[in-house]
């Protein structure tokens, strides 16, 4: 059954939208009506959708993205943090601790930054919807996927106290915790690693991109009124918690 939803007037920032989940929910919320901005380190053309050019570790490049958006609309009406790495799969004492940091300041820090300016602006408006993309790893510590993992499980811890901070407004603030989803950042990992994830899956299969996507939609719109700090899962019946 066909879900339809009404983003009409509305304004959208998804990050990391140049492919996988990412530029579903962009083309998903483009054709609910919304104007959309993909803020992209490489951002590639999707059509209906705007585009900036953002490393969302750079404060300075966020401010700019910012500005640039509401010179076009009058606030931003939905944030959905997507932008992310795996960083390929290596254990704890074959991780470059240059790469650690790398892989934190784009999953977990790029959201705080990316949050911290774009909240404002909800406020302003007096109304906003913040998705964080987060993942099954912040929940079971995937190994070989140390820093992922660490990232992830901040960001789920990010968005409940986020959530908590702004439950007297109707800023809303929640997170999707999918498992595997089939999209280009498997191929970062070892394909007897991505086998072993679609094992353990009780659906035995990867999840898809309109699956997620379908989900985030829902958290984006106003029928999403009483949940906030929470983490739903994507996960084929995985997720035990």
């Amino acid at each position: 059954m066909p879900i339809a939803y009404d983003f009409l007037g509305r304004t959208a920032v998804v990050t990391g939208a140049s492919k996988g989940i990412g530029r579903r929910i962009a083309e998903r919320l483009r054709d609910a009506g919304a104007r959309v901005w993909n803020w992209d380190l490489a951002p590639v053309e999707i059509a209906g959708v705007d585009a900036s050019s953002v490393d969302v570790t750079d404060a300075e490049a966020i401010a700019r993205a910012l500005a640039n958006v509401l010179d076009h609309s009058a606030t931003i009406d939905i944030l959905v943090n997507n932008a992310g790495f795996t960083g390929g799969s290596l254990t704890v004492e074959e991780l470059d601790p240059a790469d650690w940091r790398r892989i934190i300041d784009v999953n977990l820090t790029g959201v705080f930054e990316v949050t911290r300016q774009v909240v404002p602006v909800m406020r302003r408006a007096g109304r906003g919807r913040v998705v964080n993309m987060a993942s099954l790893a912040g929940k079971d510590g995937s190994p070989n996927l140390s820093a992922y993992s660490a990232a992830k499980a901040g960001v789920i811890a990010f968005t409940k106290s986020l959530g908590k901070e702004l439950t007297e407004t109707d800023i809303r603030v929640n997170a999707v915790a999918p498992a595997a989803v089939q999209t280009d950042i498997l191929q970062q990992m070892a394909p007897e690693y991505v086998q072993a994830m679609i094992a353990k899956s009780p659906m035995k299969r990867l999840g898809t991109v309109d699956e997620v996507a379908e989900l985030v939609l829902w958290l984006c719109s106003e029928a999403c009124s009483f949940s906030t700090g929470a983490v739903f899962d994507a996960s084929g019946g995985r997720a035990t918690y």
